[in-house]
């Protein structure tokens, strides 16, 4: 679905700024799919501080998508687990109002083409079956899927793995 003409949306790096808001999104969109508790994202400790973990200049990026003026979502890359050759793409989530307008596409790519930028052959994700417009995403995107999450995946509580390569 293409935005509407009258709509405005963004996407920029995240700063101290958007923390909160980022942080309180993570944690209701986590909760709206049942992501609650130890295995999930939404729990990991970065989510109350993305800009002091997301920085640029230390290979790990997330941005921070807005709609009309308001912060809707944001998604991000990090290394898997120290990796110099494959990233995660981490957290990109996005409220109910916000979907459709393309910003998850945008997001992914963003994120897709800093992974490639910093050398990353490949990008993992896990994530759960039922964000099924979520795992159409990344199908669409060239993601493959996994029979397991990769070893050392802090994320236990996934039902879905996968893999593309960069």
């Amino acid at each position: 679905m293409q935005s509407k003409q009258s709509e405005q949306s963004d996407i920029f790096p995240i700063s101290a700024e958007f923390d909160s808001s980022i942080g309180d999104i993570i944690q209701k969109v986590g909760a709206e799919f049942g992501a609650i508790g130890e295995g999930f994202g939404p729990s990991d400790a970065e989510v109350t501080q993305m800009s002091h973990y997301y920085r640029l200049d230390n290979g790990w990026g997330y941005w921070v998508a807005t709609l009309n003026g308001d912060v809707v979502g944001g998604g991000g890359i990090a290394p898997f687990n120290g990796s110099d050759s494959v990233c995660e793409l981490r957290k990109l989530f996005l409220l109910p109002q916000s979907r459709g307008h393309g910003l998850g596409k945008r997001l992914a790519e963003q994120c897709l083409t800093y992974a490639r930028q910093q050398g990353f052959r490949e990008c993992y994700l896990d994530t759960l079956s039922t964000m099924t417009s979520a795992v159409r995403l990344y199908e669409a995107l060239g993601f493959q899927h996994l029979s397991a999450p990769m070893p050392g995946t802090e994320h236990n509580g996934c039902d879905v793995w996968m893999l593309k390569q960069l």
